[in-house]
């Protein structure tokens, strides 16, 4: 297979299952073309390699950074702006758990909380429902707090040592 027609394959198939992740088409579209190019490109690469118009690469390009998964970058006697994408696997991992976190798990645990807590109906229906919210919220929250402690792994020998088992 060609470089190009590999790289291509590669970034619609990110893209197709960045959508299945959450996020856009094009939004991973470019996070795969960021992540497998040597250099950092500029929007107007970005734009052409994928075939996209300026507003849409700044838009997913914006929410990429605010993920911290891609970084703005200055070339000397440049005037066009760059960006690359986060290179190392793990912290690509974390940071992207970390925002799931932020953007998923802790909306749902606010919910759960709520629902499990503030019911005043006390018929047997009601009963069952805050018993089984309650056991999720308390599911999620473990999840979650186990998700954090594995993100922590730079700073936590325990946490590394799991990681290593799972590669």
């Amino acid at each position: 297979m060609e470089f190009s027609d590999a790289k291509n394959k590669f970034v619609q198939t990110w893209g197709a299952l960045g959508s299945q992740w959450g996020i856009n088409k094009t939004m991973a579209q470019i996070h795969a073309l960021l992540m497998v190019s040597a250099d950092a490109l500029s929007m107007e690469d970005i734009m052409e390699e994928l075939q996209i118009s300026r507003g849409n690469a700044s838009m997913n390009l914006r929410a990429l950074m605010d993920w911290g998964i891609v970084y703005k970058e200055y070339k000397a006697g440049e005037r066009r702006e760059f960006f690359s994408a986060e290179k190392d696997l793990d912290e690509l991992a974390v940071k992207i758990a970390q925002e799931r976190s932020k953007r998923e798990i802790k909306p749902a645990l606010k919910v759960l909380k709520e629902v499990s807590s503030t019911v005043s109906d006390t018929s047997q229906e009601a009963k069952h429902f805050t018993e089984q919210t309650t056991k999720l919220y308390d599911f999620v929250l473990k999840a979650d707090n186990m998700l954090e402690k594995v993100t922590e792994y730079k700073d936590n020998w325990l946490a590394r040592l799991v990681v290593k088992i799972m590669k």
